[in-house]
């Protein structure tokens, strides 16, 4: 017997009016960038923010390094700091927090209030957006960041506001005036969408490339196109992210039918019995109460999309800031937002005159976890999650620059394809950010298997032939003989087989750094494989494998 797919049934909600401020390439003005000056913030070796004259040069937000370089030789490349970035970002925050209090902050950059309040009070939804402008406009060239683009949208629901002010940062005005509003009348978000691509979705943070791919293959190319198919055959094929995706397309309010205010117990908290001073203990408190917090609603089936962060002080003050993520908050993720809140209270002037002594998470918003399916083989495992553990506390108790984590950078040598990097500036729940390989191509490289062990300092070595004699190896690849023998620090190992060589002749533009190398694998009569090149006619063991 078959039993038909249940379809949720969609409740009717009143969508409110949202309102985002939006500042493009946050990144890179953050950073202190002049406008003039090509630059590039890059993360997981991609392009993540660029400057108005590395976008005129042709840089593009997704760029690889090379790529980027290519369009714009003189780019400046520089490194994504988070930190750094919501320390900025404070500033602007607490100007718009005196307009509105309850506002939701996103990412440094991008935050979002309800438009109803402070809308009657300045006389409706274009003298808000002119009054925003101008308090944006003014913090940012306090900062001396005048040049900074702010694009702001007013619209119904948060994702039609988003894309609203995404947009109108994105014109020609704005980015030669500074600011610009796009207003969507009431009523009006669906017709707004409907001849929009339906790659918005996935700018906004609403739905994985791979979701999006997937409609424009199947021929869904505009948010219209997704909001005209019936709710019950988009949940049949894409299940609960499709559902999600096709009420936003439709104007409709990105929280769910089964969003719900949890109750006051859910929240968690720690009072100091003496004062704190210094931020990485609170941070290290903030750990342990988002882990009670997530455990709380894993256990039943719920994860956190809004959390509020209080911490006040011995002397009565207060910081209290609503933080939102689409896809829900993990722990590392709200310990981050604790820490940026922080770090950006004490940056500011006379904010703070005693330390912490109490610490609040409250869970503003939840909704049901449909999560993450994973592969048939590969993906997030308990060893994966037991080690982000154990370096988010690692990194609360000694510092972001203490502890570091391999990151994939790309390269043809083993020696060059990963790199150490703080693990406060990876992401370590993301199976497929800075911590995996890329897509490449790599020419020249290698073969998988990786090898398991890779020296830091290669080991001086000789290939011979049956003779003894060495072997030598022509710019075409072509061995002189076939190896026989593997000599390190002078013992001689037979060899078993071989395969090679792959060629690598890389930056030949640069002749200080232009090299030539052959690189070849070698399994030993012992049963030991390693990978070994020849470079200027001299051998060297790179990297053993397992």
């Amino acid at each position: 017997m078959i039993v038909p797919r249940r379809v949720p049934r969609i409740v009717p909600r009143i969508v409110p009016r949202i309102v985002t401020v939006w500042c493009p390439d946050w990144p890179v003005v953050a950073a202190g960038v002049a406008p003039t000056a090509p630059a590039a913030v890059l993360r997981a070796n991609r392009v993540i923010a660029r400057s108005p004259a590395a976008a005129m040069a042709g840089v593009r937000s997704g760029h690889r390094r090379r790529e980027a370089q290519r369009c714009c030789p003189e780019l400046v490349v520089l490194d994504h700091d988070p930190a750094r970035d919501a320390r900025q970002f404070e500033a602007v925050i607490r100007a718009v927090a005196e307009l509105s209090p309850r506002l939701d902050v996103v990412e440094p950059g991008w935050l979002c209030l309800a438009a109803r309040g402070p809308s009657r009070y300045f006389g409706g939804d274009e003298a808000l957006a002119e009054r925003l402008t101008a308090v944006v406009t003014g913090v940012l060239d306090s900062l001396g960041l005048a040049s900074a683009p702010v694009g702001l949208g007013v619209a119904d629901g948060r994702v039609a506001s988003s894309i609203a002010a995404r947009r109108a940062a994105s014109t020609i005005a704005a980015r030669r005036s500074g600011s610009d509003a796009a207003v969507v009348p009431q009523g009006e978000s669906a017709s707004y969408l409907a001849t929009l691509t339906v790659g918005w979705l996935r700018e906004v943070g609403e739905a994985t490339p791979e979701l999006v791919e997937l409609f424009i293959r199947l021929g869904l190319r505009t948010l219209g196109d997704l909001a005209a198919l019936p709710a019950g055959d988009v949940y049949a094929r894409f299940g609960s992210a499709g559902l999600h995706v096709h009420r936003l397309a439709g104007g409709g309010d990105d929280r769910p039918p089964g969003t719900t205010d949890p109750p006051a117990e859910w929240s968690t908290e720690r009072a100091f019995d003496e004062p704190v001073e210094h931020l990485e203990t609170v941070v290290f408190v903030a750990k342990q109460l988002a882990d009670e917090l997530v455990a709380t609603l894993a256990g039943g089936g719920r994860v956190c999309t809004r959390v509020v962060v209080i911490a006040e002080t011995d002397h009565g003050e207060r910081s209290e800031r609503a933080w939102y993520r689409a896809v829900g908050l993990s722990s590392s993720a709200i310990v981050e937002r604790v820490r940026w809140q922080l770090e950006g209270w004490v940056a500011q002037p006379a904010a703070m005159t005693a330390g912490i002594t109490l610490l609040r998470l409250v869970p503003d918003q939840v909704r049901g976890d449909d999560g993450d399916q994973l592969g048939l083989w590969g993906g997030r495992s308990q060893a994966d999650h037991d080690a982000l553990r154990a370096v988010t506390r690692l990194t609360g108790l000694f510092g972001e620059q203490a502890v570091c984590v391999p990151a994939w950078r790309g390269g043809r040598l083993p020696s060059e394809r990963y790199q150490w990097v703080p693990a406060a500036t990876a992401d370590l729940e993301d199976p497929g950010g800075r911590l995996s390989p890329g897509d490449g191509p790599w020419p020249g490289g290698s073969p998988p298997p990786s090898p398991s062990v890779v020296f830091a300092e290669p080991l001086d070595a000789e290939v011979v032939d049956e003779q003894g004699g060495p072997i030598r190896v022509s710019g075409r690849g072509e061995v002189s003989a076939a190896p026989a023998a593997l000599v390190v620090r002078g013992a001689a190992r037979p060899l078993r087989s071989w395969a090679g060589p792959w060629l690598i002749d890389q930056r030949w533009w640069e002749p200080r750094r232009h090299r030539r190398v052959a690189q070849f694998q070698v399994v030993t009569d012992d049963g030991e494989a390693y990978l070994v090149a020849a470079e200027q006619q001299q051998w060297w063991v790179l990297a053993a494998y397992a």
